[in-house]
């Protein structure tokens, strides 16, 4: 579930260019006109939400690359969501954990949405890793994670290096509490060093592999205009980059994007964060996969409702190799860990794409 950012001076950009400043807006568009977009895709629930609201409202949850790879269908008082494999990202996951991972997170952003607005219901598994939220008539009630979904963003910018309160921490543990998911909470320094010293190798791993970076392009979204139109993938300006037009994108995330810039970036990241959570499942299936998935937007919810920030820094579970380590850094020795998310104060940045609910909807 990464998001990766480019560090492109903008100097350098315009001598790239060369272009004039209505060429370069008719080819990237506005970020004022994706700052309507993705406004809209986040207002405000209406009183008695229809199914297709809450949908649409369920898919601003996380999910690996913004690849939102889900699909939904209605049947009486049940609503499903099936994972689109067309939508998989095969190099970076191939075992599609981040998938349905991203299932989980969906499928408790739907409850919680339906739960608060008069619909509450329980979420069932299926073997195939299908998900059904079955849902009753009954009353709305206010909840901070209801208020939280068109609030929350993966923000990949720097902190302030704050500490969080231990009663803060204790409620976040709380609201991530999941039957088959343990969490670990690393606040304390050094073990957030060690940890950080593996996504550094985990990232140099992942951008010597053709297939990543290949990948990766695949879903890099450089304009608003680009975002806009294919409501998916990872828009640079969310990321807190620079905007660049179609023509120029290509070559200049080849020639800027390099491990030792990325690595700058996750370690300044990481050093102003005030901690790390670590989601373990415990069992490798899809089950637990969604179960961690649910787990974790709880807790990315409730962290938004505390005023602070997420990102996923996920390098240490992709690669494999890595996993044992990390595992023995949160006392999980023999475990698969299944994410890494840091977490801290820090700015809001321009709001993921979404595609609209036609798109998902069977």
């Amino acid at each position: 579930m990464n998001r990766r950012g480019l560090i492109i001076g903008a100097g350098s950009l315009l001598v790239l260019s060369g272009a004039s400043t209505l060429g370069w807006r008719a080819s990237t568009g506005l970020m004022e006109d994706y700052a309507g977009y993705a406004a809209a895709l986040r207002k405000e629930l209406p009183a008695g939400p229809t199914l297709r609201d809450l949908i649409g409202y369920a898919t601003l949850a996380p999910n690996g690359h913004n690849t939102q790879p889900w699909r939904f269908t209605i049947e009486g008082n049940a609503i499903d969501i099936l994972p689109d494999p067309s939508r998989a990202t095969s190099a970076v996951d191939p075992d599609d954990h981040h998938l349905f991972v991203s299932l989980g997170c969906v499928a408790e952003t739907l409850r919680i949405a339906a739960e608060a607005t008069g619909r509450p219901g329980a979420i069932e598994v299926a073997g195939d890793g299908g998900v059904r939220f079955t849902f009753t008539e009954g009353t709305g009630w206010s909840d901070p994670l209801f208020a939280a979904i068109p609030k929350r963003q993966s923000t990949r910018a720097e902190f302030d290096g704050r500490p969080v309160p231990a009663a803060d921490l204790e409620a976040l543990a709380r609201a991530a509490s999941m039957p088959g998911v343990g969490l670990a909470l690393v606040t304390e320094r050094p073990r957030i060093n060690q940890i950080r010293d593996l996504i550094l190798v985990g990232n140099g791993v992942q951008m010597a592999d053709p297939a990543f970076m290949v990948e990766l392009k695949h879903w890099l979204r450089f304009n608003p205009k680009q975002a806009m139109e294919t409501g998916d993938g990872l828009f640079s300006a969310a990321s807190g980059n620079p905007v660049l037009p179609d023509l120029l994108a290509g070559p200049a995330f080849d020639h800027f994007f390099t491990v030792a810039s990325e690595n700058d970036k996750y370690a300044r990241q990481i050093d102003s964060s005030a901690g790390l959570a670590v989601f373990i499942g415990e069992r490798e299936d899809k089950a637990h996969w969604i179960a961690v998935g649910r787990a974790c937007q709880r807790f990315a919810l409730a962290a938004t409702s505390f005023g602070l920030r997420t990102s996923f820094v996920n390098q240490p579970v992709e690669v494999a190799p890595l996993r044992p380590q990390l595992a023995v850094l949160v006392g999980a020795s023999g475990k698969r860990p299944d994410l890494v998310m840091r977490f801290g104060y820090g700015p809001t940045l321009p709001f993921s794409p979404r595609r609209p609910v036609t798109a998902v909807l069977v």
